[in-house]
This record gives structure tokens, C-alpha cells and sequence, in this order.
């Protein structure tokens, strides 16, 4: 069996609900089928369930700003976002386009008829859905497999293993004594919602993160929240925390040596007087050449001065039966072991994509405007931020490709894709960050280039006022299926 929809959006998670109300909105007379491989939509948000899962950004530039955010909080927790989602997606009959426990296999387009082919398995099935056009929402790391380096000595640990990835529903640490491995932002978030339960937590760590505290409930947009009508006031919010995101990087990456005692500052005023900071808080590199951790008010700060977080800065030797030992000689006991050691990156999903049934990969094509691919028909995929919400960016993704549609169907034009010619372009990683998770996967994600329309930046503000004056045409070739075989030359070459 066959289902046929003009835009087949993979993923149904921020990105992907996202992308189906934008392109709806811009272009109402196209059906879309969003395909979700998991039992509920959410994406990300569905997926972590540890304790003290929230975002690691504002709420405010991580919401749809087409969807106001009503709750008080600016840091939310996953719970609550994920409730957010589904009433977003159900008030504006998004979730009546999902296909549940719908895993995309294979995308394969055939440029005789301008088709993409998905073969999907639904729930044990095989099932094929057919479309126009593809819209890869599936974020950017691999749902199946986390990143778990190989600890020597693991399998002889008597006690519990757990990655946050992978939390076990219902699973009771009360009265153990735990140590998380990591300093990310999966760790920095858990940890204090850990302290609530368990007996004592250790925090382990190879090289510290740079905190940012944050304010969970802000009363002075809280205060314009309750003033302004509900959507000006969510734009001002959202316009708000984007300028101030915005601020904190470019002084970050200007003025390195402010942020770092900015930073060092809102250690020094929550620990105990003479703590090494140095040693657990201070990182050998400047502010967001990692990302950025935020914590709320102080909470692992105060954690660790309350006696409830113990931080240790150092490398494993091995793993025994009760615990790690550790190379500077010292052993830490344990009944639970938390590895927060990070995700794998992934492209597309992990789909297995063809144009005319040869296999493409998606490093060795340039990304254009952040959501085309280098000679990839009516095909977008979407990739957000690594220095303010996803959502920002996705959002952006998602309007311009709405805008792509339009002027195809405008025009009746059936595929574009954007041509780089034999132009010779430098490359660069799509991530600006020295993060393990990135270090480790530099051959996955699509390139780089270092010149606009082939630039993936990182610059939101630079990004939002650009969008405005780009031209739809600029290295872009458009065609029709009756001379697929013969396309248009592109509108303008690349230089």
C-alpha cells in the first residue's frame, strides 16, 4: 500500500510540528504527512525522561512563536514542554497528519517524476508513502545509540549502569549513592533533582563546564507577560531573550576574559568561601568554545556547598566491583553508576537517502541557507543553533522553506535544488563548537562552507536580518519532471 502527500515531514518533534505549521500556513492547498517513528510525538521531549529533565535554553526562543508560552517559568521543565507541544499540535489539527511508530528507512527520489519514495516500517510493517517533497525534522543525534566510551573494568561493576538517554522507567536510586559521569548539560540539570533522593552524588568529571545561573520564573517579563495582549507579549519575550542570547555570546567570544570572571563571579558568590573553583569550575578554554551550561539559581552551586554534591575533577583508571578508581589513586564507591557522557551526532536521521537509486552521504554535500542540500531535489533539512534555542533556528528553516514551495508552485515548477557548479568553496564544520559530541563526529553532518548562501552560521540576529534580503533564485536551479533529464541552469552562478 501507498499514501501519497505532497510534503512528508520526518519527525514529530519540535522541528517537525514547526515545519508542518509553516509550511501549511504558506501553502494551504498542499497535504502533508508528518512520519514518526515513536508512539508519541515530541521528539527530543518524549525521549529523555530522567530526572530533572528541562531545557537547557529559554522557553521563550525554544516555544513556536506562532504558540505563546503560558506557564510562568522561562527554564521549563520536559514535562511540561512536551504538554505544550501536543496542545500546540492539537489546537492547530497537526497531530491529525502524524503517523505513529512510522520508522523511515529509505527516501529514494526519481527525477522522471519528480517523487521522493519513502519506505517506512509501521509498526512491524512494511509501508511506502510517496511525495513531492521531504522535510528532514529529525534533529541531529542518534535516538537509538548514545555516546558510552568504553570503561575498563564496566562489566564487573555489581551495581546499577544507567545512561540518561536510556533512563529506565520507574527506576528507584532513593538511599544509593550515585556518581554522574559528565559536566554537560544532562548532568548539570539531573544532579540537583538527583540530591532530593539519593544518599549522597558525585559528580565526575574530566574537564569542568562554564555555568550561567538563570532565574526559573523572571518577574520582570513575568511583569510585561501580565500587561501586553498574550501574543505581543510572547513576541517581546521571545525578541528579548534571542537579543539578550545573542549579547551573551558575542561578548563571550570578544571579551573572553570579562565573560570568564563574569562566570567566575557567580561561582565565587554561591560556594563556600576558598573552595577550588579553579580546579572543578574553571575550563581550560573560553566561554561557548563549548556550550554554555545554565543552571537555576545557583542550584548545583548550592548543592555542592550544602554537602548534597561532592565534584570531582579527574580520569578514570578503571571500573570495579563497587565503584571507579580513579588515576590519581582515590576510589569512589557507588551502587549507581550514571554515565552523562553525551550523544552521537547522526544526519537525516540515520535515513538511508538516493537520488535515481544511488546512495548519497550527507557529509560530502555543502548545506545551503541551513535547510537545503547540495544538489538534493525538494528536499530540506532542518538544523538549529549551538549557541541559543533550536528553535530559532528551526523555525527559520522551516519559513523559508514554506517560501521555497510557494514560489515553486507559483512559477509550476516541480523540483529545485541549490548547485554549487565547480565553483571551489572552503569547508568547515556545520558546528562552531570544540565539544566532544562534535570532535567525534566531524565526518557525519553535512559541510560548511564560509560564504553566504553556504555558510552555516551561528549568528541568529545576522541570520533573521539576512533571510530578508535573500533572492530565491541565487544559485538555485529550478525544472520541471517533463525535462527533468535536461534542467534549467541555475538562476545565478556561484562565484
Amino acid at each position: 500500500m501507498t499514501d501519497h502527500s505532497d510534503v512528508l515531514i520526518i519527525g514529530a518533534g519540535v522541528s517537525g510540528i514547526g515545519a508542518a505549521y509553516r509550511i501549511h500556513e504558506k501553502n494551504p492547498s498542499l497535504s502533508y504527512t508528518i512520519l514518526e517513528r515513536r508512539e508519541r510525538l515530541g521528539g527530543t521531549w518524549d525521549l529523555f525522561q530522567y530526572p530533572g529533565i528541562r531545557s537547557d535554553s529559554d522557553i521563550f526562543t525554544l516555544s513556536f512563536p506562532w504558540e505563546p508560552w503560558t506557564r510562568r517559568e522561562m527554564i521549563a521543565d520536559g514535562a511540561d514542554i512536551w504538554q505544550y507541544m501536543a496542545d500546540a499540535a492539537r489546537k492547530h489539527g497537526i497531530d491529525e497528519h502524524i503517523r505513529f511508530r512510522t520508522r523511515v528507512i529509505s527516501a529514494d527520489w526519481d527525477s522522471a517524476t519528480d517523487t521522493w519514495t519513502v519506505q517506512t516500517d509501521q509498526g512491524g510493517e512494511p509501508r511506502t508513502y510517496r511525495g513531492r517533497f521531504l522535510f528532514f525534522a529529525s534533529g541531529y543525534y542518534n535516538y537509538d545509540e548514545p555516546y558510552s566510551p568504553t570503561f575498563p573494568g564496566i562489566e564487573d561493576f555489581k551495581g546499577d549502569v544507567v545512561h540518561p538517554q536510556q533512563w529506565p522507567d520507574g527506576f528507584d536510586y532513593a538511599g544509593k549513592r550515585l556518581v554522574v559521569i559528565g559536566s554537560g548539560a544532562t548532568a548539570v540539570s539531573m544532579i540537583p533533582s538527583l540530591t532530593e533522593r539519593a544518599a549522597h552524588v558525585t559528580m565526575l568529571q574530566r574537564t569542568p563546564s562554564y555555568m550561567m545561573s538563570l532565574q526559573r520564573v523572571p518577574p520582570v517579563l513575568n511583569g510585561i507577560r501580565k500587561v501586553l495582549p498574550r501574543r505581543v507579549s510572547h513576541w517581546t519575550a521571545r525578541s528579548f531573550m534571542a537579543l539578550f542570547g545573542s549579547f551573551l555570546w558575542l561578548v563571550a567570544r570578544r571579551a573572553p576574559g570579562f565573560s570568564k570572571r563574569l562566570l567566575r563571579g557567580i561561582a565565587e558568590k554561591n560556594l563556600p568561601a576558598g573552595y577550588d573553583i579553579d580546579t572543578h569550575f574553571t575550563p581550560p578554554y573560553n566561554p561557548w568554545d563549548q556550550r554554555l551550561c545554565f543552571i537555576l539559581g545557583g542550584d548545583l552551586y548550592q548543592a555542592v556547598a550544602a554537602g548534597d554534591v561532592e565534584m570531582v575533577t579527574d580520569h578514570i583508571d578503571h571500573v570495579d566491583a563497587t565503584g571507579i578508581a580513579l588515576r590519581s589513586g582515590r576510589h569512589l564507591d557507588a551502587d549507581v553508576i550514571i554515565t552523562a557522557t553525551g550523544i552521537q551526532l547522526q544526519a537525516l536521521g540515520g535515513v538511508t537517502v538516493s537520488i535515481d537509486g544511488e546512495k548519497i552521504n550527507p557529509h560530502e554535500r555543502f548545506a545551503f541557507r541551513r535547510h537545503l542540500l547540495e544538489d538534493v531535489p525538494n528536499a530540506s533539512w532542518c538544523f538549529g543553533y549551538s549557541n541559543a534555542s533550536w528553535t530559532l533556528g528551526a523555525d527559520m528553516t522551516a519559513r523559508s522553506f514554506a517560501k521555497l514551495l510557494a514560489y515553486m508552485d507559483s512559477h509550476g515548477y516541480t523540483h529545485a535544488y541549490p548547485h554549487l557548479g565547480d565553483a571551489h568553496m572552503p569547508e568547515q564544520p556545520v558546528f562552531n563548537l570544540q565539544s566532544g559530541y562534535v570532535l567525534r563526529s566531524q565526518n557525519v553532518l553535512p559541510k560548511s562552507g564560509v560564504r553566504r548562501p553556504w555558510a552555516v552560521t551561528h549568528n541568529y540576529l545576522r541570520d533573521a536580518l539576512g533571510n530578508r534580503f535573500d533572492r530565491i533564485e541565487e544559485s538555485m536551479v529550478f525544472g520541471r519532471a517533463a525535462t527533468a533529464s535536461a534542467p534549467s541552469a541555475p538562476s545565478q552562478a556561484v562565484g
